[in-house]
């Protein structure tokens, strides 16, 4: 049991990365300019597109700003939208 649940969490986060990653490319953005809207360092960025984990306030930044759900970054659902 041990193995399945950290083989979802590597794949929850290769998820959000490719998530991320995508919502960029549709918006024809580059990391230096989401980063600087999410305020993080271009670096920041990248290490979050390349995997690692995003904290708390980055990740609600991240779904502010390209307007979809936290749920749906973290591969919890299919659904992009935001519940208003």
């Amino acid at each position: 049991m041990m193995v399945t649940r950290s083989l979802l969490r590597v794949k929850g986060e290769a998820m959000f990365a490719d998530r991320i990653r995508i919502l960029r490319s549709e918006r024809n953005l580059t990391q230096a300019e989401v980063a600087r809207e999410v305020e993080l360092s271009p670096r920041g960025y990248q290490d979050l597109e390349l995997g690692r984990k995003p904290k708390y306030d980055t990740l609600l930044r991240l779904a502010d700003f390209f307007d979809v759900s936290v749920d749906w970054l973290m591969g919890r659902t299919q659904r992009r939208e935001v519940w208003k």
